[in-house]
């Protein structure tokens, strides 16, 4: 669980540590925008994904995140992809390529690449979502979303309290982790056995982790709330910054960047470009 980095800030001065908060988010949507459009065929909607992860892979790079802990974080996707595999596979089917046969029901190649084509858009949204938290503090990527909220002022909407909200939750994400580990070892060392026993023995193994984890996450709340208060934190006055953030040519340049990489997926999904049969083509003349 310590190794999960979803939220984790990575201190670095790097390229996309000095970004603009407001450009990363905008960037960040582009790229899971681009991550969940639709394709002519399941041979170019896994080239795209491909492109798509090649070109996360640079940004985690710039970003000082190792792969490692990128995969360590995917290891809850597991019972997910097992649980979607089961439920694609058991979607009756009429038309499709047949894998195999289950007795006498058919599993089709079509249920296997839905479940495929899902977790793969996980995957690349996770590692925008790690690339984005791992590089902006929580304050500035408050900061980052009140502004896209503000317009929702006007209407008596509290842009400002809602971004406070998000952000810590991204901030307390590793935190709640740790605290499910050291639990954990503490109940593991009582006797209770998480991995073994039958299924009622594991429920209860369960329980004897969620009430204490509940117990710490309310104290937690009530120490940060505590401690806004005595500093003074008030969601409705003006607030100033001790940090000033204005765009600069750079965020530009990555924004019109990411822009152009979103333009080019938006192409390909909306004209049903097919590169295999384009190259064919040429190659056929």
């Amino acid at each position: 669980m310590t190794s999960f980095s979803l939220g984790r800030y990575v201190p670095y001065n790097s390229f996309l540590h000095r970004m603009d908060p407001r450009a990363k988010i905008l960037c960040a949507i582009l790229l899971m925008v681009s991550v969940f459009l639709g394709f002519a065929n399941w041979s170019m909607t896994f080239t795209m994904a491909g492109l798509a992860f090649i070109f996360f892979l640079i940004l985690l790079f710039w970003s000082h995140t190792s792969l490692r802990s990128l995969l360590s974080s995917l290891k809850s996707l597991w019972f997910m992809a097992l649980f979607l595999l089961i439920i694609y596979v058991l979607i009756p089917r009429t038309t499709g390529w047949v894998a195999f046969y289950i007795g006498s029901f058919p599993i089709y190649w079509d249920s296997i690449f839905d479940a495929l084509k899902i977790l793969v858009r996980l995957f690349l949204m996770i590692e925008v979502t790690m690339i984005l938290t791992s590089c902006t503090k929580p304050l500035d990527l408050t900061y980052a979303l009140e502004f896209y909220l503000t317009p929702f002022k006007y209407i008596g909407f509290p842009s400002h309290e809602v971004a406070m909200i998000i952000s810590l939750a991204l901030r307390f994400i590793p935190t709640i982790l740790e605290d499910v580990s050291r639990i954990m070892r503490a109940q593991e060392s009582r006797g209770v056995d998480f991995k073994r026993g039958k299924i009622s023995t594991r429920i209860r193994a369960i329980v004897s982790l969620i009430i204490p984890l509940f117990v710490s996450s309310i104290l937690r709340s009530e120490e940060l709330a505590d401690a806004m208060i005595c500093r003074g934190y008030d969601p409705k006055a003006k607030r100033t910054r001790y940090r000033v953030w204005k765009f600069n040519y750079l965020d530009i340049l990555a924004t019109l960047a990411v822009m152009g990489f979103c333009a080019l997926f938006i192409y390909v999904s909306v004209t049903y470009f097919d590169a295999y049969s384009f190259f064919w083509g040429l190659t056929v003349r």
